[in-house]
């Protein structure tokens, strides 16, 4: 039987909606883990053992097969973290944008199977404000105002990512601020991109909102959400932003970065925008 719904189901079937690489299954408390099938729980590839060598053997196959070369170690664990962070982000991130609610997921309460685009949560409790109809249910934490639910945010994806970034760092041959540098990317990035699959007006809202949610004085995290707009050839308006770190993916491929690459100059941003909104 699916499992009841929670404070946090509609996000994340709006999520699924919005984009379907990531369908999101809640757990019950007496549903065990997902295993097999390609199913890894995100404590093991914190552990950084087997389970992650298995996990980034996956990258390592996927770099040699879509463009005929290796990559070095450091990159395919940079990529690999890429892989589970991102959508691991949007777990807390995407509920608070939508309805003003935060769940904490540590670590063992999260399985990936990144081959299927699919990942199962067990929500330990969630965060929300005084007027939401949630507050009442079990396993609500009230706080007091947005700004502290934003804090919620930030510690619930501290809580998460610490551990995982602690078993990903010494593959990464990164620390520390290197690492949560990667983190803040993560969270900016993808909630960015899932609001612009909402429309144009959820895009914009995601922009005011991160910047709020990261203002650049919120450790861990490094740096603020670094949105900018840039002006395009016909005057038009191309927003970007200025990432906290490097992917490595020009390690692979130099001719091919992405837009926010901070290997980038304006001027090739401008081109790559241009290029994009043209097609």
């Amino acid at each position: 039987m699916p499992a009841p719904a929670s404070a946090v189901s509609a996000a994340y079937a709006r999520l699924t909606e919005a984009y379907a690489g990531l369908a999101v299954t809640e757990l019950t408390a007496e549903d065990p883990d997902p295993s097999g099938d390609g199913w890894t729980v995100g404590a093991a590839l914190a552990a950084g053992g087997p389970d992650l060598d298995a996990f980034l053997a996956w990258d390592e196959a996927q770099v040699l097969r879509d463009y005929g070369q290796r990559a070095r170690p450091d990159v395919v664990a940079s990529f690999g973290l890429h892989r589970y962070a991102w959508p691991a982000c949007l777990l807390i991130t995407l509920p608070w944008f939508l309805h003003r609610r935060v769940p904490r997921l540590p670590v063992t309460h999260v399985s990936y199977d990144r081959t299927a685009g699919r990942m199962a949560v067990r929500p330990a409790s969630f965060a929300c404000l005084p007027d939401d109809p949630a507050a009442a249910l079990p396993g609500a934490a009230v706080v007091p105002d947005e700004e502290a639910l934003r804090a919620a945010v930030r510690a619930a994806v501290a809580e998460h990512l610490e551990p995982v970034l602690t078993g990903f760092g010494p593959r990464m041959r990164r620390r520390g601020r290197a690492l949560w540098g990667m983190a803040t990317d993560e969270v900016v990035e993808g909630l960015w991109y899932v609001a612009s699959l909402l429309g144009p007006d959820e895009e914009r809202r995601a922009v005011r909102e991160l910047e709020l949610l990261l203002p650049g004085s919120t450790e861990p995290y490094v740096g603020c959400a670094a949105f900018r707009v840039l002006t395009g050839p016909g005057g038009e308006s191309l927003p970007t932003r200025d990432r906290a770190s490097c992917c490595m993916f020009y390690t692979v491929r130099p001719q091919d970065t992405c837009v926010t690459c901070p290997r980038n100059r304006d001027a090739d941003r401008i081109a790559k925008l241009t290029a994009a909104a043209a097609a």
